[in-house]
């Protein structure tokens, strides 16, 4: 039963409509890693009512998050993420279902991250480095699994598609030299991951709803300090 009185401003929307509401109530999403861009990307779609949210964090609050983890508050510091993300999210929409996977998946633990994975219709990429960009893309790849990326710097940020049925570009086409190194600190402003997430979001619901243009295939590069907006072909 869909909860009119609460979606009535989106089920207004031709684009989504009661049907594509059931189809968000009855949709499972993995959100890999909860900090800049996995709050936002989590936020937006339980209060969409997609209802099965997996988050996957192995680390815990500190005072260095909060100016762009907007799931955190100052009392939070030394909880683990995925903990109070949990109990934040079910605050906003207590209908919704929350798995929490406090660990960190590798390629040491192939096996468990894919059993993790294939529990979902699809897979945001909100971590913060490369090695399990590279391993979420594998298992996604190999599962069939559509993977939102999405990555920031600064200003800076990036948002594509991939595995979603309507493109073969793979995300090692878009970065195929996994030996090249990444720093381990990257600046970040809020302002940036609000912006980037939302839009993860944003491509999550259009997959579920089966609606719009969506960014398989391309790669969205947007500099905020600047407002420069470009969509790239892969």
């Amino acid at each position: 039963m869909i909860e009119k009185d609460r979606y009535i401003r989106q089920l207004v929307l031709p684009e989504i409509g009661e049907k594509g509401q059931e189809r968000l109530k009855d949709s499972k999403v993995l959100i890999i890693g909860a900090g800049g861009l996995g709050s936002p990307v989590a936020l937006y779609l339980a209060a969409a009512g997609v209802g099965t949210l997996g988050i996957l964090d192995y680390d815990k609050v500190s005072t260095s998050n909060l100016n762009r983890q907007i799931l955190y508050e100052d009392n939070d510091e030394g909880k683990w993420k995925v903990d109070v993300a949990a109990c934040k999210i079910k605050k906003l929409n207590r209908r919704i279902h929350i798995n929490i996977y406090p660990e960190k998946i590798t390629r040491e633990k192939y096996q468990r991250a894919r059993e993790i994975v294939a529990e979902y219709d699809i897979v945001v990429d909100a971590c913060d480095n490369m090695a399990t960009r590279y391993l979420v893309s594998d298992l996604t790849e190999e599962l069939s699994i559509p993977f939102v990326y999405g990555a920031m710097e600064g200003f800076c940020g990036y948002v594509s598609v991939f595995n979603d049925g309507s493109s073969y570009k793979r995300f090692r086409d878009l970065w195929p030299d996994e030996e090249q190194e990444y720093p381990d600190e990257i600046p970040a402003i809020g302002v940036t991951a609000g912006v980037i997430g939302s839009l993860q979001a944003n491509e999550v619901i259009k997959w579920i709803c089966g609606f719009g243009e969506r960014l398989a295939g391309k790669l969205l590069t947007i500099d905020l300090c600047r407002m420069e907006f470009h969509l790239l072909t892969i």
